[in-house]
C-alpha cells in the first residue's frame, strides 16, 4: 500500500481529477495549501508599500492505493498537472503502513478498495 501527496496548481487541478478518473482512480482527498519551491514567490505591492510574496498558493492531493495502481496514479497526475514550467508541483510517495475502513473494519489493501 502507498500513500501519494501531490502538490499541484490550483487551476491544474480539474484536469488532474479527469486523467485520475480516466485511469480509474476516483479517491482522493483534496486540500488548499500554500508552499513555495524553486519559484521562489513574487514581489507586490500594497498600500504603497513593497511586500514579498512567498507563500503560494497550491492544492495538495492525497491518494491511498494498493501498489497496481501507483504508475497509472502517478502518470494521471503528471499529465493533468504538467505546464512544463517551475511551479508544476511535485509528488511524494510514501509507504501506508495500515488502512481501515471505519464502516466495515476492513484493513489492509482490502480498506483502500
Amino acid at each position: 500500500m502507498k500513500l501519494v501527496i501531490a502538490y499541484i496548481q490550483p487551476e491544474k487541478l480539474n484536469d488532474v481529477k479527469q486523467a485520475l478518473y480516466e485511469a480509474k482512480i476516483t479517491k482522493m482527498s483534496v486540500t488548499n495549501s500554500l508552499g513555495c519551491g524553486q519559484q521562489g514567490g513574487f514581489h507586490e505591492t500594497y498600500r504603497g508599500v513593497d511586500v514579498e510574496v512567498n507563500l503560494l498558493k497550491k492544492v495538495r492531493l492525497e491518494i491511498g492505493l494498493n501498489e497496481d495502481h501507483l504508475k497509472p496514479a502517478i502518470d494521471a497526475i503528471i499529465r493533468g498537472a504538467k505546464t512544463g514550467h517551475i511551479g508544476d508541483g511535485k509528488i511524494f510517495v510514501l509507504d501506508l503502513a495500515e488502512c481501515i475502513r471505519i464502516r466495515t473494519g476492513e484493513m489492509g489493501g482490502a480498506a483502500i478498495g
